[in-house]
């Protein structure tokens, strides 16, 4: 039976320790910059939800809202006076932006030591994607040793599977992106596809985190089909709950890292 990796719970941990050291620092608190370009559902969701948990650890966040119409060198214009401004040590563009931005070309446009992403080809080391994070937490968290595995990594964004399939690799694991899904040990989805991943694209006793999530009617959607899969799975991400809640939390714990580093 199928086990619930509890994405929430981890995600608390991380933002115990986040305000605990932020009210160390007080009246001093770290400061984001959101750029939300246009009105997809999906990122005004992600973005309400960053600015609530943000608040919540004592975090400033501050919302820059740009039309979908808006040029790209407008919006890079908004990234370089974020880049300049001393009070802010966070920068975060709301991913994906529409088809008529070069996504590439914005992400490189933030100062590296800035980039609470880690999307940016030269950020810092100490800088971990916080999707990457989140990896990583859940599979610390039931004990899941990558050394010699296989993974499958599906996805849209050819920027997520290169970054996931090098991380992985890094670890030990052999993967491969797009194929194989049947017989990896771990498979990692971000493919946006309500309840897509049936029992017979994955291996029975595997580990699947989702990461895939789809604003529908009655609320939110992963990729995986609990129902379906919950007889072979041995740990998965549920969504909501899952992987979300932990790259909120990683995101904060990075703006709280590069705060940290200019106070010193």
């Amino acid at each position: 039976m199928i086990k619930k990796i509890d994405g929430s719970a981890i995600a608390e941990r991380i933002k115990d320790k986040i305000a605990e050291e932020v009210f160390f620092h007080q009246p001093d608190r770290p400061n984001l910059a959101i750029i939300l370009v246009g009105d997809r559902p999906d990122s005004k969701l992600y973005v309400n939800l960053k600015q609530r948990e943000g608040r919540k650890v004592g975090i400033e966040t501050h919302l820059y809202s740009l039309s979908s119409n808006t040029p790209e060198s407008e919006l890079i214009s908004v990234i370089n006076f974020l880049n300049n401004d001393p009070l802010i040590d966070g920068i975060l563009v709301q991913l994906p932006l529409s088809p008529g931005f070069n996504t590439d070309h914005v992400v490189a446009s933030i100062n590296p030591d800035k980039d609470v992403d880690g999307f940016h080809p030269h950020h810092p080391e100490y800088i971990v994607s916080p999707v990457l994070a989140s990896v990583s937490a859940c599979l610390e968290e039931i004990g899941f040793d990558p050394g010699g595995k296989t993974a499958c990594v599906l996805y849209n964004s050819e920027v997520f599977g290169q970054s996931v399939k090098s991380f992985l690799e890094k670890r030990g694991m052999i993967v491969s992106l797009k194929k194989d899904s049947a017989s990896a040990d771990l498979l990692i989805s971000a493919l946006g596809e309500p309840h897509k991943i049936k029992k017979d694209m994955v291996k029975p006793g595997a580990v699947v985190l989702d990461v895939g999530i789809t604003t529908q009617e009655n609320g939110v959607a992963g990729d995986l089909d609990w129902e379906d899969v919950k007889a072979s799975v041995a740990y998965a991400t549920p969504v909501p709950g899952g992987i979300g809640p932990m790259t909120v939390a990683f995101l904060l714990k990075n703006t709280l890292e590069i705060f940290n580093r200019r106070v010193r």
